[in-house]
């Protein structure tokens, strides 16, 4: 990011959060929460298939009025600066009237379900999200071997012998610690990657520190597309998939590649075809 915007950000009093190369989890924040929505109001939809829509607004209530560990406080609290009312549990017969005696049993069902519910939807998540977690951390001064994928260092385009490529390279030595999640690295001079990266892409190395497989040379994306020369539709595996021919900056026309437009139109945001 340029020191314009990071004043820019500072001025303004934004804790700017920056993510780590090849570490989308950190920009992925806003989708991890909606599919914890989902599941919330999946249960929900369950248990009442054709009351849940009613329900909705308390739904919201008491979501926006839970505890949220990741912020110390309830959302309501930290939009509002105080903590939203309490919830005064329904009492059986204290109400004279029959249906707001109906009204509050129904909304007293309801909000323990919604309790319930929210549990269940975060402890899924957790649970999900623990699979693939392994705690580790790293100081200044250890060795380390980083994961980078091969397609993304070497080129769009695939290779048949992509699954026998190197995985990991290094090592590499550690030169600062951000946090205990992501680590700046001391690569080569040439490298053409960002030199810092997420705690999961790293590990630890041992015995001899001597260089034993070196970062990949001239990644693809250093060049940038020219013009799109054809398009096709060909079938991968199970499905139908849309390619466009890439004429490439510096490159020959004859060197033009077959690129699948998805990963293109991702890795190119600015170029228009």
């Amino acid at each position: 990011m340029s020191k314009f915007w990071k004043d820019f950000m500072k001025l303004l009093g934004v804790d700017l959060a920056f993510s780590s190369a090849y570490q989308p989890q950190s920009d992925g924040q806003t989708k991890v929460l909606n599919r914890c929505l989902e599941s919330y109001l999946r249960c929900m939809s369950m248990d009442k298939p054709l009351q849940w829509v009613r329900w909705l607004p308390l739904a919201q209530w008491w979501y926006n009025s839970t505890y949220h560990s990741s912020i110390q406080m309830s959302p309501y609290e930290a939009l509002y600066g105080f903590k939203p009312m309490i919830h005064i549990p329904y009492i059986p017969g204290d109400r004279n009237v029959a249906a707001v005696e109906e009204l509050h049993r129904d909304r007293e069902a309801m909000i323990q379900s919604l309790k319930a519910n929210l549990q269940a939807a975060r402890n899924r998540m957790k649970q999900m999200a623990d699979i693939h977690r392994t705690e580790r951390s790293f100081k200044v001064g250890d060795w380390v071997y980083v994961k980078l994928q091969p397609y993304v260092q070497t080129a769009l385009k695939m290779h048949r012998n992509q699954k026998l490529s190197p995985r990991f390279y290094g090592p590499f030595l550690v030169l600062e610690c951000f946090g205990k999640v992501a680590y700046k690295l001391d690569l080569p001079t040439d490298a053409l990657i960002h030199h810092t990266f997420h705690v999961s892409l790293l590990k630890p190395a041992f015995g001899s520190h001597q260089l034993i497989t070196p970062l990949p040379k001239a990644p693809r994306f250093a060049y940038s597309p020219r013009a799109i020369l054809d398009n096709r539709v060909i079938r991968m595996g199970n499905k139908m998939v849309s390619q466009v021919l890439v004429h490439w900056n510096t490159l020959a026309i004859t060197e033009a590649t077959w690129e699948n437009v998805e990963d293109f139109k991702l890795r190119f945001l600015s170029f228009h075809f």
